[in-house]
């Protein structure tokens, strides 16, 4: 009997990938291993890197702007809470980004699931995330803030935050796996993006001219304050951030799969 592949009765690539990566998520699941374990084996500190570099970003910014925002109680306690989330964001994209540069070459010899690369770099990220959070509880306690019921709500939070910065990955993976200079692009517009967002200093003293672009049309603005707000204000985000941050994620990522999944059969993977 004659075998004939129809192309148009393929399933749509969206959830091809989709079910491709349930099927393979122990292969996520080694890969995530294998980041942490290489990262950290020759490490004198071993992973108490993860803690020291947030620590180290706090402890300089600290000295450079608790004066200038004085009126922020317990700055270290403020700054550390939303720099926490930003590292997690700009690293775990970046890696995201390279690996799927440097590490598909795979593809070439073996089938994977083309988006294992991005959703692993993620689970990556979200392991050290974990780990930093040592770093802000002792921060708070030398600072004295409260400890709040609140932070309960953590999980939605980096959850929510997860998945947008999962969705951002797979969108700029696109056009880094083709045209790799777009991941030095990336990293400089994340350093604008960083000061842009009110992570270091409050959102109260921007300007009313700015203020809608800095905080209403910034995605990030969003994901900070529900990590933030549970943690040091001890209260859960207000529903407009809620479901305006939650929205962004969902949307963000829904659009990156699709366009990641769509483009992933075209894509240039540099061997």
């Amino acid at each position: 009997m004659r075998t004939v592949y129809d192309s148009q009765k393929r399933t749509p690539a969206f959830f091809e990938e989709l079910g491709s990566i349930i099927q393979y998520r122990d292969l996520v699941y080694q890969l995530v291993r294998r980041d942490i374990v290489t990262r950290y084996k020759r490490s004198a500190l071993g992973v108490a890197w993860t803690m020291l570099t947030p620590l180290g970003m706090m402890l300089v910014l600290t000295l450079v702007f608790s004066q200038v925002f004085n009126s922020v109680q317990q700055y270290p306690a403020y700054l550390l809470s939303g720099l926490i989330a930003w590292i997690f964001f700009s690293q775990a994209t970046t890696a995201a980004l390279t690996q799927n540069v440097w590490g598909a070459s795979l593809i070439h010899r073996i089938y994977i699931p083309h988006s294992v690369f991005t959703i692993s770099a993620i689970g990556t990220g979200l392991v050290n995330l974990i780990l930093s959070l040592v770093p802000l509880l002792i921060i708070l306690l030398i600072t004295r803030t409260p400890l709040h019921p609140t932070a309960l709500f953590l999980p939605y939070s980096i959850l929510v935050l997860s998945a947008f910065a999962l969705g951002i990955a797979l969108l700029f993976s696109s056009l880094a796996i083709s045209f790799p200079d777009v991941i030095e692009m990336y990293q400089v517009g994340l350093m604008a993006w960083m000061y842009l967002t009110p992570i270091i200093y409050p959102a109260d003293i921007l300007p009313d001219a700015l203020e809608p672009w800095l905080t209403g049309l910034n995605p990030m603005y969003y994901m900070i304050e529900m990590f933030r707000m549970p943690i040091y204000d001890g209260l859960l985000p207000p529903l407009n951030i809620l479901l305006i941050g939650s929205g962004m994620a969902l949307v963000t990522l829904i659009l990156g799969w699709a366009v990641f999944t769509r483009n992933a059969d075209q894509m240039n993977y540099r061997i």
